[in-house]
């Protein structure tokens, strides 16, 4: 029987303890007490605190929007959508093949993800997070057989409106709960970094306190993970958070030890590993350490220590992800090595033009086209622009340009206005050429900036930004930028009084986010998939739109030709031929385009012919940029739902999905 859940609201309220007082010194490096992270009881209770509701908060958010809890295993599967369904099917095939070893040969000698290709999706779609999850869920349950001890309790969910009961299993043993526990733990360790990152950058436990909060506070426009899980973010960026904290640390060392330098090299791994984005980030921070070299605010030294620990994590990179040529192609690893030829003349202006230059010559010599999308993507930003994979991607509303609302949201909760004043309080003390400004705080001010140029440009990635900014807060508990206002007290009893301003808004969006209740039901969606594991071979190809396909493949096992990873170039050219059935081209065209991607049925949704997200952006108008000569025409795609005689037939309909036969005629049979 369905249960109950009372559902307790935990406060993030670390007890702040003493705030150490940063020494005003001669040393180059200005030294900042930080006794208060170590031996104290109070401190790591904090930890251990913000750890608790950071993980309770996500995991409550996401149970109340799909109550996760009572799905099936099938409808599970289906709230995993889009590419979270790709990565997930890779995590499935692992713990079900015969042996651990069994399961990663599969996934990296994979013939149903680009059919008929055999890829190695290890190397292409980065997925070490589910090898490693898979690994261990893999180990729980052999463990928890051996002893005898129930890995998960399963009850009968009667779903009314006719539709059939279906059963629903809570527990560790359950494949999609162990997925989703485990990503939240990451995350909720993830608050505690905060809270040490906080502290440290501070000198104060208020600022970790005040990072934390304003992470709660923002928490809709700092991360997703509550409602997409599976995404690369959610494994990497967590280590992005360690990487900086560490990469603090050694900008405020006069020395750093070796140990620290590897333990930042394995941060920059882990980070790197899960996402191929991370080389992106990676970029802006390289930028950031280069252009405080260059204002004298980072010693040459400490510079090419830490280019040198970049260039080795990158290295490694690139043997575990089995010579992925992205890496070594990618403005990232162009940016290190360019630095290095750029050292003494011109440094800046050599720097972005030997990275450009050296960028595209690797990409020449090593073939590889699979981030070109990137390049025209940023081209669209500041020119009128337009290609057909260029206009997936700004149609979507996260490509976009950041909107005014994201920016009233951040003054409402007061964290604009005070990054404001943190970063000109900083950049004030540079101008004047103040020698007892602290080095590592301009890395981070510059690093905020670019962040915030990333934001702007594309808002999805405000996830870097908005986190950023918390970190930033935590600088108004800093003595050694707000001394003036008064001793030790009267500094807290005035952060105090900000916190207070910012829960009037950050309260009301937590509220906001606990009022969320939802219930996850996509019935045409699961009489489709049904439909397909009991009326189609195990051998069949389908093709359609990639959400779709991913969870065909996911759910059934079939073989699919397209998926949504977008980012190979070879998968963007199979997609294009996919997508012509929403164009205006002849039905022949597409068909031929089928027989030749050697696909058996093609899975048809109206909602993609008809969905505009704003003018200029339904399918068939994204294909009048290309396909200028057939624009005026009925689309094909309405010209199928209608009727697909002569050139399909339709084997299946409901509301929603159309799956259309692809005739076998002029192609060879398997």
């Amino acid at each position: 029987m369905p249960r109950t859940r009372a559902a307790r609201r935990t406060g993030v309220s670390p007890r702040r303890g003493r705030a150490s007082v940063p020494k005003m010194e001669r040393a180059r490096l200005p030294r900042v007490k930080t006794d208060f992270l170590q031996g104290s009881l109070e401190c790591w209770f904090s930890v251990r605190l913000c750890f608790l509701a950071a993980r309770y908060h996500l995991s409550h958010l996401f149970e109340n929007d799909r109550h996760f809890s009572h799905m099936s295993s099938l409808e599970k599967e289906m709230a995993f959508r889009t590419e979270m369904g790709l990565y997930y099917s890779y995590f499935k095939t692992i713990i079900e093949a015969p042996s651990f070893m069994d399961g990663l040969y599969m996934i990296m000698n994979d013939r149903l993800t680009e059919y008929p290709l055999v890829i190695n999706t290890l190397k292409r779609f980065n997925l070490y997070p589910e090898v490693v999850l898979a690994s261990w869920y893999r180990a729980y349950t052999s463990t928890m057989d051996f002893l005898g001890f129930p890995t998960k309790m399963c009850w009968t969910i009667n779903r009314g409106e006719g539709l059939d009961p279906v059963e629903s299993c809570e527990g560790l043993g359950d494949p999609a709960y162990f997925y989703v526990t485990f990503v939240f733990l990451l995350n909720g360790a993830m608050m505690s970094l905060f809270f040490i990152y906080g502290t440290y950058l501070s000198g104060s436990r208020l600022g970790g306190t005040v990072t934390v909060l304003c992470f709660f506070f923002n928490h809709g426009e700092s991360t997703r993970v509550m409602w997409t899980p599976p995404l690369r973010e959610s494994f990497s960026y967590p280590f992005l958070v360690l990487q900086m904290l560490l990469l603090t640390y050694i900008l405020r060392t006069r020395n750093p030890s070796k140990n620290t330098m590897m333990a930042l090299g394995i941060s920059n791994i882990f980070f790197m590993l899960p996402w191929q984005f991370a080389q992106f980030v990676l970029l802006t921070q390289v930028a950031s350490l280069f252009a405080s070299y260059i204002l004298g605010y980072l010693s040459p030294a400490k510079m090419q220590s830490v280019l040198v620990t970049h260039m080795i994590s990158l290295a490694v990179c690139f043997l575990l992800m089995f010579g992925n040529s992205m890496l070594l192609t990618s403005f990232y690893a162009s940016s290190l090595v360019s630095i290095w030829v750029s050292w003494t003349v011109m440094q800046c202006l050599a720097w972005v033009v030997s990275t450009v230059i050296l960028k595209f010559m690797l990409s020449v010599i090593f073939g590889a086209s699979d981030d070109a999308h990137i390049s025209s993507l940023i081209k669209s930003k500041f020119t009128s622009y337009k290609d057909f994979d260029t206009m997936m991607y700004t149609c979507a509303a996260e490509f976009d340009f950041i909107e005014t609302e994201t920016l009233i949201r951040y003054i409402k909760t007061m964290l604009l206005p005070i990054n404001v004043l943190i970063v000109a309080f900083i950049a004030g003390r540079v101008k004047k050429k103040e020698t007892l400004v602290q080095k590592y705080l301009v890395y981070h001010s510059l690093q905020l900036v670019a962040f915030a140029v990333l934001a702007v440009l594309i808002m999805r990635l405000k996830l870097f930004l908005t986190p950023h900014m918390c970190i930033m807060s935590c600088l108004i508990c800093s003595r050694q930028l707000f001394g003036w206002v008064g001793g030790k007290f009267k500094l807290q009893l005035t952060v105090v009084g900000i916190l207070s301003i910012m829960a009037v808004q950050g309260i009301a969006n937590l509220q906001s986010q606990w009022g969320i209740i939802g219930e996850f039901s996509n019935f045409p969606q699961e009489e489709l998939l049904e439909w397909v594991k009991d009326n189609t071979s195990p051998n069949a190809v389908f093709a359609g739109a990639m959400p779709t396909m991913a969870s065909v493949k996911l759910s059934t096992g079939r073989a699919i030709v397209n998926h949504p990873h977008y980012e190979d170039a070879g998968l963007r050219e199979r997609t294009k031929m996919v997508y012509a059935m929403y164009s205006r081209k002849p039905a022949e065209v597409v068909k031929q385009n089928l027989i030749k991607l050697q696909v058996d049925f093609f899975i048809l949704e109206d909602s993609w012919c008809t969905r505009r997200s704003k003018p200029g952006c339904s399918m068939p108008e994204i294909w009048d940029v290309e396909d200028a000569q057939n624009a005026g025409k009925v689309p094909l795609c309405t010209l199928m739902w209608r009727d697909s005689r002569p050139h399909f037939s339709t084997v299946f309909h409901n509301n929603i999905y159309k799956v259309l036969r692809v005739p076998k005629t002029v192609r060879d049979m398997r």
